[in-house]
Formats: C-alpha cells, sequence, structure tokens
C-alpha cells in the first residue's frame, strides 16, 4: 500500500468527549475547540499530522458536533478531513469501528487524543512502530511521575508494553512511563475491534498482549499536557506561551489599553483589557473582558465573561452566568 517507500498515513484524533471536568467552560465550546494562543487544542494536532504526511484524518464527535465541524471544514492544514458522529460516546476503542474502512487504507494508523498539547513526534513513532514489527506502538512520556497518571504503562528493557495497571504488573517490567496521548496502530487490528462502546485498553491491548501480541513505545521527554481540567488547561497554555510564543500573547483583534498590565498571559481574539487592569498568569478567551482595576492571577476567563471594576480573582475558571443577577460562574482550578 506504500508508495516509494513511504508508509501511508491516516489518522484519529478522539474529538468526541463532553469535558465534564472542564465545565461549565466546555458547555459553550467544546474541548477539542478551546484556543491555546490562537491555534484550537485540536488543530496544534491535525497540524502536526500534516507535517507528518499523513493523507487524511478523522474527527469522532458527539458534544457540540457542529462547532467542531464548522470550525475545521473539509480540509484544514492542507489535510482533508473526515467525520464520525456518535449519538451516543464509544470511547477511544468504540470510536474506532465506524471508520474501519477508512483507516484501512493505510499503512500505519494513527490514533491522537484530541485533549493532549504536544509537539507530537510522529515520524519517529512511526518509524518505531515498522521497525519493531510490533501489533501498535505507543508515545511515552519518560520524565513524567507515573503516580499522577494511574501508575503508568510498565515496559521491558527494550520498551515493549508489559502491563497497562500496576495490580497487574508484567514480568520482565524494568519500568514504568507515562501514555502521552499517541498511538501507532497496524491496520490489521481493527479487524480486533468489536462494534459498540469499549476501552482500547481492556478491549483491545490487554487481550492482545494476553494473546501474545506486542505493544512497543516510543519515549519522549517533549512537553506534552493533557489538558481535561482547568488547572492543567491553564498550565499547558502558559507553558505554550513560555516557549514558542514568548512570554504573553496577545491575538489580532484583542483591546489592550496601554494602561493595563498583562503579564505571562494570552489574551484571545476579542478579549477586552481596560485601563488600570492587572491580568497576570491567566488566560482570556474570546470575547471575554476585564475591566478598569479588576485584577487577575491564574484564572482561566471564559468566553464572553465579563470581570466587573475592581474585582480580584485568583485560581479560579470564572465563566459567563445566566443572568445579571449572577454574571460569573467560579470554580476553584484545584490541585490538578
Amino acid at each position: 500500500m506504500s508508495f516509494g517507500g513511504r508508509p501511508r498515513l491516516r489518522a484519529l484524533v478522539l474529538a468526541a468527549g463532553r469535558g465534564e471536568r472542564l465545565r461549565p467552560l466546555t458547555d459553550r465550546i467544546p474541548k477539542p475547540l478551546l484556543p491555546v494562543a490562537g491555534e484550537p487544542i485540536a488543530g496544534f494536532s491535525l497540524r502536526r499530522l500534516a507535517a507528518a504526511g499523513c493523507e487524511a484524518a478523522a474527527l469522532n464527535l458527539h458534544h457540540l458536533p457542529e462547532q467542531i465541524r464548522t470550525h475545521f471544514g473539509d480540509v484544514y492544514a492542507n489535510l482533508p478531513l473526515a467525520y464520525s458522529r456518535e449519538t451516543e460516546l464509544q470511547g477511544t476503542l468504540g470510536a474506532l469501528y465506524p471508520l474501519r474502512s477508512f483507516l484501512a487504507e493505510s499503512d500505519v494508523v494513527l490514533l491522537l487524543n484530541g485533549d493532549s498539547l504536544c509537539r507530537w513526534p510522529l515520524g519517529a513513532l512511526v518509524r518505531r512502530h515498522r521497525r519493531s514489527g510490533a501489533d501498535a506502538t505507543l508515545l511515552l512520556h519518560s520524565e513524567l511521575d507515573p503516580e499522577r497518571f494511574g501508575g503508568g504503562v510498565g515496559v521491558d528493557g527494550d520498551g515493549f508494553v508489559q502491563s497497562f495497571r500496576r495490580a497487574r504488573a508484567g514480568q520482565g517490567e524494568v519500568a514504568r512511563r507515562v501514555f502521552a496521548g499517541a498511538h501507532a496502530l497496524s491496520p490489521a487490528l481493527l479487524e480486533r475491534v468489536p462494534e459498540g462502546p469499549g476501552d482500547i485498553i481492556a478491549g483491545l491491548y490487554e487481550p492482545l498482549l494476553a494473546a501474545g501480541g506486542r505493544i512497543a513505545s516510543l519515549s519522549t521527554s517533549r512537553r506534552w499536557h493533557d489538558l481535561g481540567t482547568p488547572r492543567r488547561y491553564l498550565d499547558g497554555v502558559l507553558d505554550a506561551i513560555a516557549g514558542p510564543f514568548g512570554r504573553r500573547a496577545v491575538a489580532p483583534g484583542a483591546l489592550i489599553d496601554p494602561g493595563a498590565r498583562v503579564q505571562g498571559s494570552v489574551v484571545e481574539t476579542g478579549a477586552v483589557v481596560e485601563r488600570g487592569a492587572s491580568v497576570v498568569d491567566s488566560v482570556l478567551l474570546p470575547g471575554a473582558s476585564v475591566a478598569a482595576g479588576a485584577r487577575l492571577a491564574r484564572v482561566v476567563l471564559g468566553q464572553g465573561a465579563a470581570v466587573a471594576p475592581g474585582t480580584a480573582l485568583e485560581n479560579v475558571l470564572a465563566t459567563r452566568g445566566s443572568s445579571r443577577e449572577d454574571p460569573l460562574v467560579l470554580t476553584p482550578l484545584g490541585d490538578r
């Protein structure tokens, strides 16, 4: 199926989740469209897929599906797109079933978490997968603490996966790593995918290992963020601007008064910061506004939310309320 020795790649970006842990932020905007310095989270993944030579990608949809489809359209970053609408959430395994024919037109299937932010090393992941001869290959992070992510993935000295749960530690396991949101699959695995909702670990990977199959891994130390909670979303965005974007990112169409202080923050399109306001280590989503004299520190200010004059907010997600009497809904960022 490959041409000139280069493998044909097709991909699925998982984008159907409701974003429950990010509510009420995700009541109005689906998680894959949450911006990171002007680019939707899922947009970063689609651009990396295009750069890796992927010929087409699909997104599965459930929560606020038309917003996602309207934003990305039929082609994004020169990458042709297909969509799979789920009337009921199908999970990480069930999402593959309706797309079996689409994905089978490839030599390697890439599967990416739509709420992860990473400069994905997809070329290296594909090379590792093909050279190993494994049924699947997972991207693992070499530096994060597995205990913060459910115990991590157990691997042997050659990087082959031995277990997915500490309680089921495999023989020969020498290290545990954090799964970093990307898989490379051999198309033949699609024949094992059952119809209906399912989890890819319990429904595919663990039975595969039990049957003698092989799952390889590629370790990376690149910055990776699971943006599934308000705190992780804030930390991921601020880490992004500390790297390629500098220490402040102001989108075209945002208005910052010269007398305002904005430091270490992202101000998205249509957001307004008035004179005398202070915004530090925060993210202002499109259409948000910070009135004169208000002070924000480590705040995610939701789409269209307005902070009144003189208000002080710290370590919260602040979203638009439902009435004038309740203009803001404040949700603590929490520990994770």
